[in-house]
């Protein structure tokens, strides 16, 4: 209830912000895998293709509203909501080579991947997935800037990040 949010402290929101991160992560692999297991991983992957596709939208349209950035805002709106993307707070990530025309953001450790490989399992091919996410979510943001893959799995990566996606403001 929203009384009972109200009467928490900072720190005791924050950890829970991170806990339904966490949770909803949960979901999104278990859902997965129940797919995985029943249809097999290609079908699996076509239907997270679908639910990004939406998802990516939502979250970034939701995220602008929250904190009042309007649509068209390039560069600096695109690292603003990037920020508070609901795995922002449990993935280590970071914005590097930051300029008005682009930016290129990159995902240092990622709980998907990081529990994988803790089991012995291979990365995740997670690129099909993430080109959707992405562009869609960068499109929703600025209809100008359009996202490119540097690299992601199952693509070779460097030891210090999984994933790499730049971000060109086209005029």
């Amino acid at each position: 209830m929203k009384e009972d949010l109200e009467k928490l402290s900072k720190e005791e929101l924050i950890e829970y912000i991170e806990d339904i991160s966490k949770n909803w992560l949960a979901l999104d692999g278990t859902w997965f895998q129940a797919v995985e297991s029943d249809l097999g991983i290609e079908k699996a992957i076509e239907y997270d293709k679908k639910a990004w596709e939406q998802f990516s939208v939502i979250e970034a349209k939701r995220i602008m509203q929250r904190f009042n950035i309007p649509e068209g805002g390039g560069i600096p709106a695109l690292i603003k909501v990037l920020k508070f993307r609901i795995y922002a707070n449990i993935n280590k990530q970071e914005i590097v080579e930051v300029s008005d025309k682009r930016c290129v953001f990159r995902m240092n450790n990622c709980r998907v991947q990081y529990a994988r490989n803790q089991k012995g399992l291979p990365d995740f091919p997670c690129k099909d997935v993430g080109l959707i996410e992405y562009i869609l979510f960068a499109k929703t943001i600025d209809p100008r800037i359009k996202a490119n893959c540097i690299c992601c799995p199952p693509d070779p990566h460097p030891k210090e990040y999984y994933c790499a996606w730049e971000f060109v403001l086209k005029e």
